[in-house]
């Protein structure tokens, strides 16, 4: 029996389920759900100048029961395992309101969760009746398909996007708002639209050029949009046939050909072949007897052996392993260990001996 085609690049109108049951097993690389939240808001939401609050009030939000809500979380997080590739990873994402129902559930369907990732709002909307903490965050689950199987994080790419630091599980970023934000008639299009600084950080993070992006809940569009940009390709599937109509609309204003191809490609340290530590030592770039120094300006050392092993006290072992010990904390000795340069005085990271001896393979 035939696969049925993919249909990347469009927006595909109808219910999430029946749709997601539709596409080809396994055809999928990474799946965005900003599912509805089951507000439940109980009563109208006014500013203090009188102006109401335009707050999500429309049928997609509404269920008459939390196992109303369950039985519609499992129907489309299953229906998106079976589309996605065993290599594939889902994100998530939600508030208190549901997002803790839809964890129990991922892991019920067997998808094992990689990160939860805390959204903070740099300019939430505030608690109007005073009644509680302003709410000032919401939450992305990240998992993957099948635990252990190997999935992408590009963490060289989102450790560059942050000034050449690690990145961190907690985002502060705008809401979306000013010209980002989809209005028709004056008024907003629809009512959560997301930040497409959001979109990026995900798609950038756990995709690749090339790579199918789906959206179950695509509204207006935000993952199309960056998926185009970052050259992915997407799929998006929305039961709205007006929001539809705008997300094709912002989509195709998007000139991805103007821009160089090699502008989405980049290097992953995870994909280069393997370079054992002895290696730097077989070819002379590092002696036994040497000094390392944790860190370029640390004072803590490590003294080479002729064997690969670093040996810092009474801790002896890899340089992993004594850059854990002594942090007391995972470590990736590639990164922390320093070398001082013979001719300029230098310390320089050994990850760019690897990367000599990586480039010369």
């Amino acid at each position: 029996m035939t696969q049925p085609r993919l249909p990347v690049n469009r927006v595909l109108v109808g219910d999430c389920v029946a749709t997601l049951n539709a596409l080809p097993e396994k055809s999928v690389d990474l799946i965005f759900a900003d599912p509805p939240y089951n507000l439940q808001l109980q009563q109208e939401l006014w500013r203090p100048n009188m102006t109401k609050v335009d707050a999500v009030d429309e049928a997609w939000d509404r269920f008459d029961s939390f196992a109303d809500y369950d039985a519609f979380t499992r129907e489309w997080l299953a229906a998106c395992r079976r589309v996605l590739k065993d290599t594939g990873t889902l994100w998530v994402i939600g508030s208190y309101h549901n997002i803790y129902r839809v964890g129990a559930l991922l892991m019920d369907l067997g998808y094992w969760i990689l990160n939860d990732v805390v959204w903070i709002k740099a300019n939430p909307m505030p608690n109007f009746r005073g009644v509680r903490f302003t709410n000032a965050h919401e939450t992305l689950l990240w998992a993957q398909k099948e635990q252990g199987a190997h999935y992408t994080f590009n963490y060289q790419s989102m450790k560059s996007l942050n000034d050449d630091l690690q990145m961190r599980s907690d985002w502060r970023l705008p809401i979306c708002s000013g010209i980002e934000r989809l209005k028709v008639n004056g008024e907003k299009a629809h009512a959560t639209q997301k930040p497409e600084a959001l979109l990026y950080r995900v798609i950038l993070s756990s995709s690749n050029p090339g790579d199918v992006v789906l959206d179950p809940f695509f509204g207006t569009g935000t993952t199309g949009a960056v998926a185009k940009k970052l050259g992915r390709r997407w799929i998006g599937i929305e039961q709205d046939r007006k929001y539809a109509r705008l997300a094709r609309k912002r989509i195709r204003t998007i000139q991805r050909e103007l821009l160089p191809v090699d502008a989405y490609s980049f290097d992953n340290k995870r994909e280069r072949p393997r370079i054992p530590f002895g290696n730097l030592l077989e070819r002379g770039l590092l002696l036994p007897g040497q000094t390392l120094y944790f860190g370029r300006t640390g004072k803590i050392t490590a003294t080479v052996l002729a064997n690969g092993q670093l040996r810092h006290g009474a801790v002896t072992g890899s340089i992993h392993a004594v850059g854990s010990a002594i942090q007391n904390a995972p470590c990736n000795g590639w990164e922390h260990w320093y070398y001082e340069d013979a001719e300029t005085g230098e310390r320089v990271v050994i990850d760019r001996l690897r990367e000599r001896v990586q480039s010369e393979r």
